[in-house]
């Protein structure tokens, strides 16, 4: 392939940070049509569209946002170069965007990041959302990878890769003073007040058939799709909350919580949600993994 032209580069790179052409022709002084003359120029060397229009705005395709990256390596590279001349301490990172349910566990999300925590030359971007929102930011190429406890619906329209991470065993947590008497899970079940997950998620799909197959009648206290509720409900002893471990793990170690009773065949599963990508981002493999 021909020398890249750097001129070119740094055009495209303008319009990505401006969102079109007519803005990022005027924070460089050229004419709009001049610039997308140099833009097709670059796609034309590169052999990839690097935008797409949606009205009149210019979207990143995945080629694109892959080379804006490279680019803003490139240009962070010839700062490194020149600070590096003059004794100053260079300063490239790379980035790993992640998605997560907003309702999904802190704590799982730590240790899903864990690989990368603590590393200087990598910046982890967190966004939360709804499952919606979220798949949407994976196609627009605005996060690399959703964390979900659920896997969205998959056909040839929606052609989400669902990689099962983890699957974290249900529990009942409660305030310490339950476990002062030890109770047969089945009268735990039917004799105190509850605190569940809200219909959404997968977990309570499966505490309701694990009830009615032992035709157990249950009172629900609460029911809530934010875990740090959830975890702030069964500390005040609202009611026995049903629960991964991991979710309330910081409170079981410190023991203002206790966890009573395994729920047999009830498990969260945890999922990995990516797109197939020519240019995957390089720092998923060891979250992946």
């Amino acid at each position: 392939m021909a020398a890249l032209n750097f001129r070119h580069l740094l055009y495209f790179h303008a319009i990505a940070a401006a969102d079109g052409l007519t803005r990022a022709a005027k924070r460089l002084n050229v004419s709009p049509s001049a610039l997308s003359i140099q833009l097709q120029q670059l796609e034309h060397q590169l052999g990839h569209t690097l935008f797409e229009r949606r009205g009149r705005r210019l979207v990143l395709t995945e080629a694109g946002r892959m080379v804006r990256e490279r680019a803003a390596a490139i240009f962070a590279a010839g700062d490194e170069l020149v600070a590096s001349l003059k004794g100053a301490q260079p300063s490239a990172r790379g980035a790993v965007r992640v998605g997560a349910l907003a309702t999904l566990s802190r704590n799982f999300q730590m240790q899903f990041l864990r690989p990368l925590l603590g590393r200087k030359d990598v910046e982890i971007v967190l966004r939360s959302g709804t499952l919606r929102e979220l798949l949407q930011g994976l196609e627009a190429h605005r996060i690399d990878v959703l964390l979900a406890n659920l896997a969205p619906p998959r056909d040839a329209a929606t052609p989400w890769i669902s990689r099962l991470i983890a699957d974290q065993p249900v529990s009942l947590v409660g305030h310490p003073r339950h476990a002062r008497k030890r109770r047969r899970l089945d009268d735990l079940l039917a004799h105190e007040p509850l605190v569940v997950p809200t219909a959404e998620s997968s977990v309570r799909g499966d505490l309701d058939a694990f009830l009615a197959r032992r035709d157990i009648r249950a009172t629900f206290a609460a029911e809530v799709d934010d875990m740090a509720m959830l975890r702030l409900l069964a500390r005040e002893d609202i009611g026995l909350a049903v629960v991964p471990p991991i979710v309330v793990r910081d409170e079981l170690e410190a023991g203002t919580l206790v966890e009573l009773r395994r729920l047999p065949d009830l498990k969260e599963r945890f999922y990995a949600i990516t797109l197939a990508r020519k240019f995957p981002n390089p720092l998923l493999a060891a979250l992946l993994k």
